[in-house]
């Protein structure tokens, strides 16, 4: 593939696409990193490092305000605002394509309309059906007005696929979803996410952050991620009042947002000082925030089992660890823990099933090493970037042919 100037434009500054704009840089692209600078969410390591090739660089991108997360229309102007700003960048840089993840539709469809203008190749890097997760979310929480709003975002999405150049998928079972929108099967690759390896080693429980906080000899469980409207923290609430008189039993939750809130106001009324909450921790220390914990939890609504593969669940494969899901039996997560026999599944909701769970794996030292070992081998197997960027520069180069780039 001859050098091709690159834009990978994640607006959730995740770990694993900034990975990929290194490695394409490393390869002789030219490549630039966009995300959302305001975006509070886990982010991976978006400032150039001293390391890092000459032709890689990244750029932040701010709204003139805090994000109104909870507003719908007050959020709804500053997305068509982060939409308009990274348009600016991309006119700027003047690439031969864009990769866009992550993106809300309102801005998503600014990026691709400018895209089209400039004759730059778009190419659609879908993780969550956006339309589909905000018609079930809106129709819950305002009934009439939600479904009217989620059917537009359904019409705006169906749009911006048919339209793209090309479309990467994270999972094979959104394939047949969007046939039936009418999307060519000629423009699907499968690529399926994963976790930067190399930046997320095992390490051992006793490390410098389990010691500052006190967890190096607590038995530890452990969420680390978004708590947010497909999730469920009373999941994570019931672990902690199951094991609240249990002394060397901690449940820990690195997360932001209104679960956090959630839970920070249960953990006041009900008493629960074996329920220890934080923020989202550095990216230089996430290896050790991993390590503190025994079994990582992870949990998703059984409506989101369609649109949403937990990408925390990669970053917990790689810390070699046992995992504990509360997950749709379908879901891409669910079916690999299974698979590779990497951690036990519970169906969402039946908070009994998840006791017991959590159970059998804080008395069975023998079981948690198999699981961990299992979760590594298949991190090991599945997550080289080497390999990856080869997939990517095949569509990225412009071919049409998704068996090209199947994984």
């Amino acid at each position: 593939m001859s050098s091709k100037r690159i834009v990978i434009q994640d607006y959730a500054g995740h770990p694993f696409p900034v990975q990929l704009s290194r490695e394409l840089a490393k390869r002789g692209h030219i490549v630039l990193h966009l995300y959302a600078g305001f975006n509070q969410t886990p982010h991976g390591s978006l400032q150039k490092l001293k390391s890092d090739p000459q032709e890689f660089n990244t750029k932040g991108i701010y709204i003139r305000k805090p994000l109104q997360k909870y507003s719908f229309v007050k959020r709804w102007f500053q997305e068509r605002e982060y939409g308009y700003l990274a348009t600016e960048e991309i006119t700027l840089f003047k690439p031969d394509v864009v990769l866009s993840a992550n993106m809300p539709l309102d801005a998503q469809s600014i990026l691709f309309n400018a895209c089209k203008k400039n004759d730059i190749r778009f190419v659609y890097w879908l993780q969550d059906v956006i339309s589909v997760a905000a018609k079930l979310l809106l129709g819950k929480k305002i009934p009439v007005a939600g479904n009217l709003i989620g059917s537009h975002y359904i019409t705006l999405e169906k749009k911006l696929l048919r339209a793209s150049d090309h479309i990467v998928l994270i999972a094979g079972e959104y394939e047949p979803f969007l046939l039936g929108w009418g999307v060519s099967k000629q423009k699907m690759s499968i690529i399926h996410n994963w976790a930067p390896l190399n930046e997320l080693p095992p390490l051992p429980k006793d490390n410098p952050w389990s010691r500052e906080h006190g967890l190096h000899d607590k038995f530890c469980f452990l969420y680390s991620g978004t708590l947010g409207m497909k999730h469920n923290p009373d999941l994570l609430l019931s672990l902690a009042v199951h094991f609240k008189d249990n002394p060397n039993v901690r449940v820990l939750i690195g997360s932001e947002g209104l679960g956090a809130e959630w839970l920070r106001q249960k953990k006041e009324e009900l008493n629960l000082p074996n329920l220890i909450l934080m923020g989202f921790q550095p990216m230089e220390k996430f290896p050790q925030v991993l390590a503190a914990g025994d079994v990582l939890v992870a949990i998703l609504e059984p409506d989101a089992g369609m649109f949403s593969v937990p990408s925390k669940v990669l970053s917990y494969l790689c810390a070699q660890r046992p995992l504990l899901l509360s997950v749709p039996a379908e879901n891409l997560a669910a079916k690999i823990i299974t698979t590779y026999e990497a951690g036990l599944l519970v169906q969402p909701y039946d908070m009994d099933e998840m006791i017991q769970r959590a159970n059998e794996l804080y008395q069975n030292l023998p079981l948690r090493r198999k699981l961990a070992q299992n979760a590594r081998k298949y991190a090991e197997n599945n997550f080289d970037i080497r390999s990856i960027a080869l997939k990517f520069e095949a569509l990225l180069d412009g071919y049409k042919n998704s068996g090209q780039a199947k994984s």
